[in-house]
């Protein structure tokens, strides 16, 4: 059986991350999608919310968990999970030059661990949850959030206060 994970910290879960999410359903046996915790991030919702927001937006099945790692490496974790994949995509140069580099080193820790990378379509190539928080506020960002998010967590950011 071919177990990977797929971890982030969905802040806000975007329509780039449920396409990673569908791909690695397509590519694995089983798949755990798993929040992270970075304590140089602050983050728009709390882990709770994010956990709610990935179990509405992706439709239930076996095959799939959902959940959260906190204080201990990606690798560790998919360790733990008895993983021997690692998820991870690259939209940009940058992205590949971050996950060349934490491939490396998640391989020194681990070497029973395959690090998979894959890019996204053209359409979504773009997509980052940085971006979309980016564009939150101003008169009108509803229209152009919306097509980047599921309908969950448009429903939540539509919820806080902006102002």
């Amino acid at each position: 059986m071919h177990t990977a994970v797929y971890a982030g910290s969905f802040d806000p879960l975007t329509n780039g991350h449920l396409w990673m999410i569908e791909k690695g359903l397509e590519l694995f046996d089983r798949l755990y999608v798993a929040i992270g915790s970075n304590p140089s991030k602050s983050y728009t919702f709390n882990v709770k919310d994010r956990l709610s927001q990935l179990h509405d937006s992706i439709p239930s099945c076996e095959r799939l968990t959902i959940a959260e790692f906190k204080n201990r490496y990606l690798v560790n974790y998919a360790r733990s999970v008895d993983a021997q994949y690692i998820l991870r995509g690259i939209r940009s140069s940058n992205d590949y030059e971050y996950e060349r580099v934490m491939r490396h080193i998640n391989g020194d820790m681990s070497p029973a661990i395959t690090t998979t990378f894959l890019m996204p379509p053209r359409d979504i190539a773009e997509l980052s949850s940085s971006m979309v928080k980016s564009l939150i506020g101003p008169e009108g960002w509803e229209d152009s959030v919306q097509r980047y998010v599921p309908p969950a967590v448009f429903t939540a950011l539509q919820e806080m206060d902006h102002e």
